[in-house]
């Protein structure tokens, strides 16, 4: 099957039947890093966790600060909905309570803030989950800055609301016949329950909700070089894979220095220039349950080049494997 002629919007119903019955977690899905960078608000406060002294160079030098954070910060350039049309179902989202807001709105963080709150944006998720009735999506919710116990619980209740029985409960599809509750999930289970929705809550307070699931490990380079964010996958995957979902991050990293030794680069530019690289080494992936392969696969910039596409295809390698 040609996946490139493909409609991505509708990519899981579309794949064939031989591979309906695998755990997601064997498939090669599509991520989004920072998937809400591309709303950052240019003149919010810094998030809580920035150092005394970036934040005393901030005040000082807004007017050079907030361009350069602006460039680094900004991972994405599509919406949400447009990722999800284009084939993206994991989505990397950083939660936080803006510090001396009196309100409970919520918002997504990369350093700074961004227009958008988190209600908000993840309703137009259940709306497009809606008329996909099909499709899955993985939510991870992280970091969390500036969240009381109160907030949290309340943020909780709105989640619960808002997707209801879209959400699939940790413990819904335990299987004695699959090694772990994750192995248990595949299309046609998702599709027979109506579960549309993993949703990974990083906090302790998830242990009280059934509906949400833990943390899903992310591979993180922390390199500014396609050649070290490789190094860095391939040994992870010779240390072998782990149970369950994960994400190999497929993401550059630049430090201060390095922005402040490029002042006319940006990481766009940044990752366009090494994706030729990154394209070459993520075609020879393969998903699946063996060692080294790789389930969620999640980058920046997932609308300029062909990043969908060719994580869907890998699909194909576990569809030899059926045939054999």
């Amino acid at each position: 099957m040609d996946y490139r002629s493909q409609n991505y919007e509708e990519w899981m119903s579309s794949l064939p039947e031989e591979l309906w019955d695998i755990p997601i977690t064997n498939l090669a899905i599509p991520g989004s890093h920072d998937a809400m960078s591309y709303c950052l608000d240019i003149n919010s406060p810094l998030v809580r966790s920035e150092s005394d002294t970036f934040r005393l160079l901030d005040g000082l030098f807004y007017c050079l600060t907030r361009p350069a954070i602006f460039k680094w910060a900004t991972t994405q350039d599509k919406s949400i909905v447009e990722q999800l049309s284009m084939g993206i179902r994991f989505f990397d989202l950083r939660v936080a309570h803006k510090p001396c807001d009196s309100s409970n709105y919520l918002y997504f963080t990369h350093v700074i803030y961004t227009h958008l709150t988190v209600l908000e944006t993840l309703m137009s998720v259940a709306l497009w989950l809606e008329s996909h009735p099909k499709e899955i999506v993985i939510l991870a919710c992280s970091h969390f800055e500036g969240l009381s116990d109160k907030l949290h619980e309340s943020f909780i209740l709105s989640l619960k609301k808002l997707f209801g029985s879209k959400l699939c409960p940790r413990q819904a599809l335990q299987s004695t016949t699959w090694p772990t509750q994750e192995s248990a999930l595949t299309l046609r289970s998702l599709w027979a329950s109506g579960h549309q929705v993993l949703l990974s809550y990083e906090d302790q307070a998830a242990a009280r909700h059934e509906e949400l699931w833990p943390a899903i490990p992310y591979w993180w380079a922390n390199q500014p070089t396609a050649q070290g964010v490789i190094s860095y996958l391939d040994w992870q995957k010779d240390m072998g894979r782990p149970e369950g979902f994960f994400v190999a991050g497929l993401n550059l990293t630049a430090d201060r220095y390095h922005i402040a030794v490029h002042p006319k680069q940006s990481l766009r530019t940044l990752t366009l220039s090494n994706w030729e690289s990154l394209q070459e080494w993520l075609e020879n992936q393969k998903p699946g349950s063996d060692d080294n392969s790789l389930n969620i696969i999640a980058g920046d910039f997932v609308g300029p080049v062909p990043f969908c596409p060719l994580v869907i295809a890998l699909n194909q390698k576990l569809l030899q494997n059926t045939t054999k």
